[in-house]
């Protein structure tokens, strides 16, 4: 398998998969259960916190060695708060509803609900595309086919939390539209700038090598901003502390296991 197919492989797998987790809508007559729901939010959430540290800090870490020596933390610290503060800004400037914690964030316009649920979903897939795209950008600097496949392991487990959070904007979606399909096409459409994000994301690390390290602690800071600003509270562990705890640590040992198995 080529080099170049593994790309194409990881970018649209990600896409597929919050597609495939849209689909539950038609498999559900009503929403699923609130023990269910914090259990698939904590899975994604444990993923991503997962992929952050083996996928994206560590590499960042044990890439600037070379350049920083002893300082190699500066990059990984900076870009990750950096990361951060970006999804923070998004945060203030996009109207968006967190359905699980019925609460809206952002500038407050007068725009329709499943616009503002589907602006939600949208806003934690741009850092997920991204840390696909820098992966991929990295493994085309450095050229080995060992480094893509860490990359599509990345994108696996992405992928696999995309299901998840696919599901848990279409079931919510369906309750204001009273329509399945417009449900899956929003659940599937926030998914869309994913690999948008993934092509931007190869294109800056490939082309700009020097910024790999901040690249990937940025990516990585933007999912833990996303984990603990919203993933979590929408889980609601206060109401489901064992559901959503467990689901937390079945993803992160998953997302441990892709990367070590592929990296």
């Amino acid at each position: 398998m080529s080099n170049t197919l593994l790309v194409v492989i990881g970018f649209a797998f990600i896409f597929v998969m919050t597609t495939a987790g849209s689909a539950v809508v038609y498999l559900f007559k009503n929403d699923v259960s609130q023990k269910a729901h914090s259990l698939l939010l904590g899975f994604a959430g444990g993923i991503m916190i997962a992929a952050s540290v083996w996928s994206l800090l560590i590499p960042s870490i044990s890439m600037s060695e070379t350049v920083y020596g002893k300082w190699s933390w500066i990059p990984a610290s900076i870009g990750f708060i950096a990361g951060g503060i970006f999804l923070s800004l998004l945060d203030k400037v996009i109207p968006h509803f967190h359905s699980g914690i019925n609460q809206e964030e952002g500038p407050h316009v007068n725009i329709a609900k499943s616009i503002k649920l589907f602006l939600a979903v949208t806003l934690h897939n741009i850092p997920e595309g991204l840390a696909v795209g820098f992966a991929f950008g990295g493994a085309a600097v450095m050229g080995e086919t060992s480094a893509f496949v860490a990359a599509l392991g990345l994108s696996i487990g992405i992928g696999i939390q995309n299901f998840p959070e696919g599901a848990a904007i279409a079931l919510p979606m369906f309750k204001v539209t009273n329509s399945r399909r417009k449900s899956f096409l929003y659940g599937m459409s926030s998914g869309a700038v994913e690999p948008i994000s993934a092509i931007l994301g190869f294109f800056l690390s490939s082309h700009i090598a020097s910024l790999q390290p901040w690249f990937l602690a940025f990516s990585a800071g933007a999912m833990i901003f996303v984990v603990a600003e919203d993933l979590i509270p929408d889980a609601n562990l206060k109401d489901n502390p064992h559901s959503g705890t467990w689901g937390v640590m079945a993803g992160f040992v998953l997302m441990m296991i892709l990367d070590v198995a592929l990296g």
